[in-house]
């Protein structure tokens, strides 16, 4: 069903706008944040993790990248490593992007099957096979002005400036999300409407559906 474009949810002072809703599934929930580098997701999804969110599992990325100190906590392999977990069928979902091969490992098939909600941390341009594997996925887009995601980048320190301008220069072909969240204020701000959209408060049953498809319009 359809919300209406003029419908709002107020939440710590802002104003979100129902887009529209999302496919809901007898079983579990696929969330699947996806958005620009130095948009904040890791940030986003770190600040959710110290919530002890019940039901609620977080997908841990295996990554041919190095773990680093302040950064994403995933599982660091090597190429050939991680090309023998796929052959082996490990992963329920992979892809490619910026040099590296990231998984999300078949346990999350699990955690759906008895009902729980599963959070990925994945790509804008896995998106579209991402959704034929689960129809039912929910697409999250997390992203900010060019500005703060030029300045992010480079405070990381991963990148050269002219890679940092070709991140800055991908444009997947855009998606329709079942939420946006524009990441240019507060941290909390942010986690508050995507904790909103995935576990709402109780006694709010009414908001919890609208709560799930939301535009942040900051």
């Amino acid at each position: 069903m359809l919300a209406a474009p003029h419908d709002l949810l107020m939440t710590a002072g802002a104003a979100f706008r129902l887009a529209h809703r999302a496919l809901s599934s007898a079983r579990g929930r696929l969330i699947y944040l996806a958005g620009p580098s130095g948009s904040g997701k890791d940030s986003l999804l770190a600040w959710l993790r110290g919530r002890k969110l019940p039901g609620v599992v977080f997908a841990r990325r295996i990554i041919t990248r190095p773990a680093i100190s302040g950064g994403e906590q995933h599982a660091a392999v090597a190429p050939t490593q991680f090309d023998h977990m796929l052959e082996r069928g490990e992963f329920a979902m992979h892809w490619r992007s910026n040099g590296c091969s990231y998984g999300i490992g078949c346990e999350i098939l699990e955690s759906l099957q008895h009902g729980g909600t599963v959070v990925v941390n994945g790509s804008r341009e896995y998106l579209a096979q991402a959704r034929t594997l689960f129809p039912a996925l929910e697409f999250v887009h997390v992203t900010a002005p060019t500005e703060f995601l030029r300045s992010r980048l480079a405070a990381r320190g991963r990148e050269a400036p002219n890679e940092i301008e070709q991140r800055l220069a991908r444009h997947p072909r855009a998606i329709a999300p079942c939420l946006q969240i524009v990441n240019d204020g507060p941290l909390e701000r942010a986690g508050e409407a995507l904790l909103a959209y995935i576990l709402p408060p109780a006694g709010r049953v009414g908001a919890a559906a609208a709560a799930r498809s939301v535009t942040n319009a900051v």
